[in-house]
């Protein structure tokens, strides 16, 4: 038999292929199928994900940017301005250290509102940082951005994940999340809370779930709904779907009396249909 010049190439293997339009599907498919694998292989069967600015700083980071300026002459105002909203990477990563302590408590064969960011910077570090800093796992869903965003060092490494599709990375934060912790942020920020508030108002979530607005100094100028109640476009109870509060003990009290009442509860999906 004469030996074949060539030896075709399998269609799962071939990357022209798997890149161009007509796998767009796979592609997608795939965006489900490979972390839903590593969610059951490290049986993380709930998570408490956190929301918030990929530009807000650590304290240490902020206090040494401040103390250049001041040295070099560069814009202090702004400098300060960074100094005082790191209060929001030290309060998130308090937060989360102290979540991710008591959930290792919790009598379950499986790992229990595991803490989940968007795997970045600022808000999403402090997130990963502190529930690495109580010795738990954490998860990373990074996604891929024309300007460079690499994942924090925090996260578990068996559960960093890189989506290509936004849609996707936003199914899994909703898909196993039992609580949402949105802290100052941007437009990305908004997105998501908003996302989570229209699956909480128009019933999508065939599951409970607890919001906490993190940041009153912060959310009461950015965010005011009330102007929507009186035009009628929501109805004041909807302003009851998430809380508000300034604080890590009451923001930490919300959400485990909240999960407390899901602690037994069988895992449910997230969307109905």
């Amino acid at each position: 038999m004469t030996e074949s010049r060539f030896r075709a190439v399998k269609a799962y293997k071939n990357q022209a292929f798997l890149g161009g339009q007509s796998a767009r599907a796979l592609r997608i498919l795939s965006e489900y199928v490979e972390p839903e694998s590593r969610f059951e292989e490290l049986r993380i069967r709930d998570t408490i994900v956190v929301f918030g600015s990929a530009r807000i700083p650590s304290r240490e980071e902020a206090e040494k940017v401040l103390e250049e300026a001041r040295t070099s002459g560069g814009d202090v105002a702004r400098a300060e301005s960074r100094l005082h909203m790191s209060r929001y990477y030290e309060d998130t990563r308090e937060l989360c250290a102290k979540l991710t302590t008591w959930s290792k408590g919790l009598a379950s064969t499986d790992r229990r509102f595991v803490i989940c960011s968007g795997g970045g910077p600022g808000i999403m570090e402090a997130a990963n940082r502190g529930a690495s800093e109580a010795r738990g796992e954490n998860i990373g869903l990074n996604i891929s951005l024309p300007f460079e965003q690499i994942d924090n060092p925090y996260i578990t490494r068996r559960l960093a994940f890189e989506f290509h599709y936004f849609f996707m990375r936003k199914f899994w934060f909703s898909y196993l999340a039992k609580a949402f912790i949105i802290m100052p942020g941007g437009f990305g920020t908004l997105d998501e809370f908003m996302e989570v508030l229209t699956l909480v108002q128009t019933q999508k979530f065939s599951k409970n779930v607890a919001i906490c607005l993190y940041g009153t100094e912060y959310w009461d100028k950015v965010l005011d709904m009330q102007p929507m109640v009186d035009f009628g476009t929501i109805s004041a109870e909807d302003l009851n779907l998430f809380h508000r509060t300034n604080d890590v003990d009451d923001a930490f009290e919300f959400i485990t009396t909240s999960l407390m009442k899901q602690v037994d509860s069988p895992g449910q999906e997230t969307t109905t249909g």
